[in-house]
């Protein structure tokens, strides 16, 4: 036992984990900190937390080109690790930032609401730093238990609480599909690691004929497809992102979506390369039916945290048609896009924050009416958000489609590029029409209650930034996940 354990103790290299390990630390200081230091006003945590995803940050860049693993190769830092931690942290500072105001305005600013979101990132991260099944499902598991806390964050609010309700019993539902297929893949190659399940399955005279094997892979499919959100497991996305408090619904957007991808891509690019067949053909009718559903009913919706919601969806379609390419530009296309998407749609939601009153009772397109000339700046901006979702260049989001599609025309899906394309043009409509309404309608309010505090300003100029940049000059974050994609 005692060279057992010197053993497992000599496979422990602690940089593999720091950017969780500051994540964690600053959380539970948070914790203690508004025990401590009781206050009505929270922007003092909004601050410290934006420290600590900071030097999360600095700590996970700071370990790209090392391919470091640890903890007897169930952890790894790898540069595809690395991007997708960055996402991670981006849509995290977007959404603390975002938070502070709305909450205070909701009367629900309770400090637990920045640890969690602190602790959600930790899980997220881990889901793209394991290289073990049990890794994957720990951070899957805090990363989902914080988001239910999040969702139904706002007790007053009955919509909150269907929310965190609806979330809490679907996700639970999903992640025994989940846990199950990793089950039956244990049970047939004998291991949890994904890259001895690869070892074992090429080891395997007819795995395509092992039922167990691919009842395994169709349930973790399954599993993380509710995740991302992908039809048809994306019934619980609307009403959840509608009933969630803005900023939350914000968060659980983008940086859990990107980690259901990151999760995803690792599992079945390294561990099913033997079943690609299979998998790519099943992949290709889900991002269709994903694309098209969201498309489709998104244009019927007059919330606009609804019409977000099930564009999320549509969204979540455009990056699966790189996964089914399963080729270097389609994995590229994807992380670029996971990327800009943090920006361009926490931007929008973070509109949303500031255009809504108490309770949300302005929650319709409709309400934007006006808003091109009593607030210019924030209609341009939104304007920019909207612009970038609906892929116009020259935003990153075109630049996110183009790969994403480019990538399917390399592997001969033409026909799959084409349904993007014609999916995408469909979802010009409904973007168009919130900017018709904020600037050719007339306007029923003076929008005298919208003030910009510090911390949403911020992340108004960060994600504006996001959302244009890389679609101008998008060579040094391509090269980056060029460099990222080549080690999975």
């Amino acid at each position: 036992m005692e060279i057992n354990v010197a053993q497992l103790f000599a496979t422990i290299n602690v940089a593999t984990i720091m950017p969780e390990i500051i994540l964690s630390i600053m959380a539970m200081v948070l914790l203690l900190v508004n025990v401590f230091v009781p206050s009505k006003q929270k922007t003092y945590l909004v601050w410290l937390s934006l420290l600590g995803i900071i030097g999360a940050g600095f700590s996970a860049a700071s370990g790209w080109g090392q391919n470091i693993s640890s903890f007897s190769g169930s952890v790894v830092l790898d540069n595809f690790a690395i991007f997708f931690k960055l996402i991670f942290l981006v849509s995290a500072g977007l959404a603390v930032l975002i938070s502070d105001q709305y909450m205070e305005r909701e009367n629900c600013n309770q400090g637990e609401l920045y640890p969690l979101i602190l602790f959600a990132t930790t899980g997220m991260m881990l889901m793209a730093s394991g290289t073990d099944l049990m890794t994957v499902f720990l951070g899957l598991e805090l990363m989902s238990i914080s988001l239910y806390v999040l969702a139904g964050f706002n007790r007053a609010n009955l919509k909150s609480n269907e929310a965190g309700l609806k979330y809490f019993l679907l996700g639970a539902f999903s992640t025994g599909f989940l846990l199950y297929g990793m089950a039956l893949i244990y049970g047939v190659t004998g291991t949890t690691r994904i890259a001895a399940i690869a070892s074992s399955v090429a080891q395997m005279n007819s795995p395509l004929t092992n039922t167990m094997l691919g009842a395994g892979m169709l349930l973790i499919m399954t599993g993380f497809a509710f995740k991302i959100a992908a039809a048809p497991f994306h019934m619980w996305t609307p009403d959840v992102y509608e009933g969630a408090p803005t900023p939350m619904a914000a968060f659980m957007s983008a940086g859990p979506k990107a980690a259901g991808f990151a999760a995803f891509l690792r599992m079945f690019l390294v561990a099913f390369p033997m079943l690609i067949t299979q998998w790519v053909d099943i992949l290709w009718v889900i991002a269709v039916l994903t694309m098209t559903i969201g498309n489709l009913t998104a244009l019927r919706q007059d919330n606009i945290k609804r019409m977000l919601a099930y564009s999320s969806i549509a969204h979540a379609g455009y990056a699966l048609v790189g996964f089914v390419a399963a080729n270097a530009t389609g994995t590229t296309g994807i992380l670029f896009y996971m990327l800009s998407y943090a920006f361009m749609n926490i931007g929008a939601f973070a509109i949303i924050v500031l255009v809504g009153k108490q309770g949300e009772p302005n929650g319709s397109v409709q309400d934007f009416a006006g808003l091109g000339t009593k607030r210019p700046v924030l209609a341009a901006v939104m304007s920019l958000f909207l612009f970038s979702l609906a892929g116009m260049p020259p935003t990153a989001g075109f630049i996110g489609k183009f790969y994403l599609f480019s990538g399917a025309l390399e592997q001969g899906y033409v026909w799959l590029a084409i349904i993007g394309v014609l999916n995408s043009a469909a979802s010009v409509y409904y973007y168009l029409r919130v900017m018709v309404f904020m600037y050719m309608k007339p306007s029923e309010e003076e929008f005298g209650w919208v003030t910009i505090g510090a911390p949403i300003s911020l992340a108004l100029v960060v994600a504006a930034a996001g959302s244009l940049i890389p679609g101008i000059i998008p060579s040094y974050i391509l090269q980056l996940a060029q460099q990222a994609v080549k080690l999975i």
